[in-house]
């Protein structure tokens, strides 16, 4: 390997030589095994590699024979601010992936998806670029359930961007997050629909100066105040008359703490009369 550059980044090198067929004889290999019903690739593949393959045989096969619905890809992050630092290609390649995968689920009469795995707090990461990472996950209309916050590991240039701030290939200086507290806001708004996120996702918008991401609206992160989960019940939900609904719903709950109150003066009416009764009796010679 080249001591100068990496094989796939910033651009593909025009010298690698790109094929799959050692994969795929694998994989068929395997689909032919007596016992063996289905062989899924769940993740590890490089898809910006799968994307420099002018060949699409081996994006077929996999969609065809090798995916359980879900495919796990780590595109890892969105901003290219990001991704460069990572050695990672630019979002565009990402996106382009995921419009070919789509396109030969839809060849093939299948529904599959593609679960990103994103990562928080990389160097380079600020919280602008969480949010947009946030945005990002908005528009796909789906929340991770895992996130993975970065730590460093010994004998990585990221390790290396981490402690030292600097990238150790250009020089150039890194923004590294390293205070937990910021760590834990990039991460929150990876995630930012759990309600446990709920403080620290407002606390990074306002921080970052991106009010317009709180509220009701369709590109808002956040509602305004945090909700509790009964509030979050459908009949509790902001309806098209506004406050007048509220105002409504309010009165039944009126009514209805009315009818118990009404109810229980009854009951002790009647407990008080049935001992008056009994004590009657006893007083009779």
């Amino acid at each position: 390997a080249c001591q100068d550059r990496k094989c796939l980044f910033p651009e593909p090198c025009k010298n690698m030589d790109v094929d799959h067929k050692d994969y795929l004889a694998l994989l068929r290999k395997l689909r032919k095994l007596q016992g063996v019903k289905k062989v899924f690739v769940r993740s590890g593949f490089r898809f910006d590699y799968l994307m420099a393959d002018k060949n699409k045989e081996f994006l077929r096969e996999l969609c065809e024979f090798h995916v359980s619905g879900q495919l796990r890809v780590a595109p890892e992050h969105i901003s290219d601010n990001v991704l460069r630092r990572m050695g990672k290609p630019g979002v565009k390649v990402y996106n382009a992936f995921v419009k070919e995968f789509e396109k030969m689920n839809e060849k093939l009469g299948k529904k599959q998806y593609i679960v990103p795995y994103l990562m928080s707090s990389h160097p380079g990461s600020t919280l602008d670029d969480a949010i947009a990472l946030a945005e990002y996950i908005r528009n796909l209309g789906y929340m991770p359930e895992q996130v993975q916050d970065f730590y460093p590991t010994p004998g990585t240039i990221s390790t290396c961007m981490y402690y030292t701030g600097l990238d150790p290939l250009t020089m150039e200086p890194v923004y590294v997050a390293t205070d937990p507290h910021e760590k834990a806001m990039q991460r929150a708004l990876i995630q930012y629909r759990d309600p446990a996120n709920y403080d620290l996702v407002r606390e990074a918008l306002v921080k970052a100066h991106r009010e317009d991401l709180i509220g009701f609206g369709k590109n808002a992160l956040i509602p305004p105040r945090k909700m509790s989960k009964s509030r979050r019940s459908p009949e509790h939900r902001p309806s098209a008359s506004g406050r007048k609904a509220g105002d409504k719903n309010q009165t039944i709950r009126q009514k209805s703490g009315g009818d118990n109150q009404k109810k229980t003066s009854k009951m002790v009416r009647r407990i008080k009369n049935t001992n008056q009764k009994h004590s009657r009796k006893k007083s009779r010679p």
